[in-house]
């Protein structure tokens, strides 16, 4: 009977969360994520969800389900791999395990300046990116400014690497982001970031490291009272559409989806600007004690991570081709 249910049920719950589907000529797509409604890149899948309205008179609509509704990230993207749901949103380093060139975003002190990150994320080599992941049923749309991500503690300040031994810190599920932490001194801690709120609570990791609107819109300095702006990486979100999902469009459809998402990223990264600095100016009001390190030492205890990628051609090239964009 247990069997019978769960093979009558199964294919109902599909239909339910489908990730496209046709209702009275209107093409609905559904894109689910993690994050707070109040987090910037959330309101830049906002904009893009009216820019597809808008550019297809009505044909098309993006249905968001933010906050973890439909399941963390990992349950997105198996979501997305078997057509179920339409569209997610995960940071780059996500996906390393799914293109594995996507590991080269994720490498500390790898862009100049945000002018250099966009140039490099905006153009061939971005766009090359973003489509690499396709042999595992995720086509990348676009990138979302996701910021630079520095550490912020329970107990002590970061001021330099030292201050890092022994400390246990989160680090999403990337190995490039373990090899960062670990170079720096620190043990690198993989936990999701739903669960990271009670893990820095209960002791099972000493801090953590992200941009300042997560930090904020977690609330995680309600139990890290020191941030650090080392700012060690600046990792992009990005946003994806399931490749059975996008097949199912039209190429014009294709084309509204394609330019909605184009435009969505110019506004996010005006969003996140702003709510970059509201979220420093929130967590030190709430009693956090904010510094700013040297970054110089940070960047000389990693460079033992670019010598390893002589090993790795391919990633080597891509290194290079990214530092010598102007």
């Amino acid at each position: 009977m247990k069997l019978f249910l769960q093979l009558v049920l199964l294919p109902v719950a599909l239909i339910f969360i489908s990730g496209c589907s046709q209702q009275d000529s209107v093409t609905a797509i559904k894109l689910a994520h993690g994050l707070d409604i109040s987090h910037p890149v959330h309101k830049g899948m906002v904009y893009f969800a009216e820019q597809v309205a808008e550019r297809s008179n009505g044909q098309m609509r993006i249905d968001i389900y933010p906050s973890g509704q439909l399941g963390s990230e990992r349950q997105c993207l198996e979501l997305l791999q078997i057509g179920s749901l339409g569209m997610t949103k995960v940071s780059a380093a996500v996906l390393e395990n799914f293109a594995p060139r996507m590991k080269v975003l994720g490498l500390p002190y790898l862009f100049r300046d945000d002018e250099h990150a966009w140039a490099v994320l905006n153009g061939p080599i971005g766009k090359g990116l973003l489509l690499e992941a396709q042999n595992y049923w995720l086509r990348g749309v676009c990138f979302y400014d996701a910021g630079s991500r520095s550490f912020y503690t329970k107990d002590r300040p970061i001021n330099s690497p030292d201050d890092l031994d022994g400390l246990k810190v989160r680090v999403m599920n990337s190995q490039t982001a373990m090899q960062m932490v670990k170079a720096l001194g620190g043990a690198p801690t993989p936990i999701s970031f739903g669960e990271l709120y009670t893990a820095l609570q209960q002791g099972v990791v000493d801090g953590a490291e992200n941009n300042p609107p997560s930090f904020y819109t977690s609330r995680h300095y309600e139990v890290c009272k020191y941030y650090s702006i080392d700012e060690h990486s600046t990792v992009p979100d990005v946003m994806l559409i399931g490749t059975n999902t996008w097949e199912r469009l039209t190429a014009q459809e294709q084309t509204w989806l394609q330019e909605a998402a184009d435009a969505s990223v110019e506004y996010q990264r005006k969003v996140w600007a702003a709510s970059e600095q509201e979220a420093l100016d929130a967590v030190k009001a709430a009693g956090v004690q904010i510094n700013y390190p040297d970054k110089s030492p940070f960047a000389a205890r990693v460079e033992d991570i670019y010598e390893r990628y002589k090993d790795d051609p391919e990633i080597y090239e891509l290194i290079q081709q990214i530092q010598a964009v102007q």
